[in-house]
């Protein structure tokens, strides 16, 4: 990589805090396994002065949904289901589903339909939804707020409340981002016996040394924990009613009263916490295929299976109403991440196959193996649909790289 053009990104950082886009972030690039840059720029705490440091804690939001897809396919590979098994063989409060009539105005207009299985709950195509995202399934999850945000819990109560509404769609009929990798989090629960927490860290966390990743902030990190902003004048998490308000980063928790402190309900679509590094270690294992320090958590070829588009199409070719960070058109959907089907279509450099997700907060990852590249991004704004500083970030990476 060229370490000049390196330096763009230095200054893309701190031009984005200069300008009170991002109250600061943190950026970690790996190639062929080497560290190729690392910058913090920024605050992580602006009423206090606090910097963006190597070791600061982020909510990591929706880049817990690969996290919880691996331990799906560790379950997998042990042959505990197949992934056309259907959601209710270990969740039997969805064994007798309704889907919304098309064009429903209400959410009593439902008709029979299949159980969701638990592929369709992995690429987003089971007919559940998200409460920000437009509709009538939607406006319903809000008004009984089913978010599992992290003091809602216990997580199986949730579930169960989430199982008494109606899908959105038939399942397989379309795409729509979606709670589903929630149902999936308790899905690991009963077959494994274990919390979900317990089983993301013996079987995913300390073997790849994610020391302080979890559901719930480490005790002792005090204001190593980043304050989340954002530009919204309301909710940061309401985007259907979404109104820009005067300060581009209003407050909107920090450590000392934040829910992620007191954790009660564990999310696997949105709950984990943790440092920069921990979430590069998870990224290089997808990158090597399932490696580890003591040989590999999990298969190469499930991990290759996970990267692989699970769709027809593209994302776009599926009728998506959702909300939506990227583009859609030629991306596709693997298990747990967006797979790069054409970047072209796309709008931004990449490679085909490179596999990616980010969370809420305008954090971000990718895993490019044709490029032997994984990168890390963290910050802390919510709507990550604020600004476009995905696409203009991997212009960056993928600028830097001279071979």
């Amino acid at each position: 990589m060229n370490s000049g053009r390196l330096g763009r990104i230095r200054s893309w950082q701190q031009r984005y805090a200069d300008q009170r886009k991002y109250p600061g972030s943190s950026l970690l690039i790996r190639r062929g396994g080497e560290e190729k840059y690392f910058h913090a720029a920024g605050l992580r705490n602006i009423e206090e002065n606090l910097p963006y440091t190597r070791d600061t804690l982020v909510r990591l939001y929706s880049m817990t949904k690969p996290v919880t897809s691996v331990a799906v396919m560790l379950l997998l590979e042990r042959g505990e289901f197949h992934l056309d098994a259907p959601v209710s063989d270990f969740l039997p409060e969805f064994s007798k589903m309704r889907a919304l009539v098309p064009a429903a105005s209400a959410i009593d207009q439902s008709e029979p339909c299949p159980v969701p299985t638990l592929h369709q709950l992995l690429t987003h195509t089971s007919g559940l939804s998200y409460p920000f995202n437009p509709g009538v399934l939607p406006e319903a999850m809000a008004r009984e707020d089913i978010l599992f945000k992290p003091d809602h819990g216990p997580l199986a109560a949730m579930v169960a409340r989430l199982a008494e509404l109606p899908l959105a769609f038939k399942p397989g009929s379309r795409w729509e981002y979606s709670v589903a990798t929630d149902v999936l989090g308790r899905v690991v629960e009963v077959v494994s016996g274990k919390t979900l927490g317990d089983f993301l860290r013996t079987e995913i966390f300390e073997p790849l040394g994610m020391a302080e990743t979890g559901f719930q902030v480490p005790d002792g990190a005090g204001n190593r924990f980043a304050s989340l902003y954002t530009p919204l004048a309301g909710d940061a998490m309401e985007l259907n009613s979404a109104e820009a308000g005067s300060d581009s980063l209003r407050l909107t928790d920090c450590y000392g009263t934040s829910p992620f402190e007191r954790a009660s309900l564990q999310s696997g679509g949105g709950g984990l916490v943790g440092p920069i590094d921990d979430y590069m270690a998870f990224a290089e294992m997808l990158r090597q295929r399932g490696r580890c320090s003591d040989g590999f958590i999990i298969s190469p070829h499930i991990v290759d299976f996970m990267m692989e588009n699970h769709l027809a199409g593209d994302i776009a070719s599926m009728g998506p109403s959702s909300f939506a960070e990227q583009p859609m058109e030629g991306i596709g959907f693997g298990l747990g991440g967006a797979v790069v089907l054409n970047p072209a279509r796309a709008r931004c450099p990449g490679s085909v196959g490179d596999f990616s997700w980010g969370g809420i907060a305008s954090t971000f990852f990718w895993v490019d193996r044709k490029l032997d590249l994984s990168v890390v991004f963290l910050t802390q704004l919510a709507p990550s649909s604020s600004y476009p500083s995905r696409p203009e970030l991997k212009a960056l990476v993928h600028g830097a790289i001279s071979d």
